[in-house]
């Protein structure tokens, strides 16, 4: 299970989770992505407006007939009603079940203060299979509620534009992440399309990619694309992916 973690809000955690979840299926993992962030959740949502041609992302929402089967995109089911949430897949009776062609994302619980997120997130991880990847869009910053994920993650990939204030503040968000025990397997530059050696040597951990600027729809742009897809490539050479089902 790996957190996906960034300094402040916005700099770039959810687009970095989707795309990253995308192209690691594309390798054909049986990749979860998890909102994590649940004061600001948008996972499920981005998920839902940028869907790709081809094969729908897989909500496991149940069908009419109440079995299993895809929903029309994450973060929407067939019936149009909300997503399935990472408290609906924690105590369903039937463990997380990703398929190869794309991710399974699961969405924030509707009434998230009421919720262990700590619990639900060791929960996940127990209910999902082994070798599926697990990605948790984790919220910004230094905030006490950072800590479920990171304390739940076996490493952190740590998001970042290549601004000196929020370099700064990822520079933090790694520290926080070793203190808990769930230390940065890499770093990814957003906005960037080359990174100068010394942010590996600021954030302690190697800078496994930097995605280039897309505009306003990111996830759509071939470069965006490419870059996320030698993330993964990068990401699944490390040994923080030993155990992952990558093709």
């Amino acid at each position: 299970m790996i957190a996906v973690a960034g300094g402040k809000g916005g700099s770039g955690k959810t687009t970095t989770t989707l795309g990253l979840a995308r192209a690691l299926s594309r390798r054909g993992a049986p990749v979860v992505a998890a909102d994590a962030d649940w004061d600001l959740p948008n996972l499920a949502r981005l998920a839902a407006e940028t869907r790709p041609e081809g094969p729908t992302e897989n909500a496991e929402a149940p069908t009419e007939s109440g079995a299993e089967g895809p929903s029309v995109g994450a973060g929407c089911r067939a019936d149009g009603a909300a997503a399935r949430t990472v408290l609906d897949a924690v105590r369903g009776t039937e463990p997380v079940r990703p398929g190869r062609s794309a991710p399974t994302v699961l969405a924030a619980p509707d009434s998230s203060r009421s919720v262990d997120a700590g619990a639900t997130f060791d929960a996940l991880d127990a209910m999902t299979p082994e070798g599926a990847p697990v990605l948790l869009d984790s919220p910004a910053g230094a905030s006490p509620d950072v800590a479920a994920p990171l304390r739940a993650a076996d490493r952190a990939l740590i998001a970042t534009p290549l601004r000196r204030a929020a370099l700064r503040d990822a520079a933090k968000t790694a520290a926080i992440a070793r203190r808990l025990d769930c230390p940065p397997v890499g770093a990814v530059v957003i906005g960037e399309t080359s990174v100068p050696d010394r942010v590996a040597t600021l954030l302690g951990c190697p800078v496994l990619g930097a995605i280039p600027d897309g505009g306003g729809a990111p996830l759509s742009d071939p470069g965006v694309r490419r870059a996320y897809d030698g993330l993964a490539s990068r990401l699944a050479e490390t040994a923080a992916a030993s155990r992952w089902q990558i093709a």
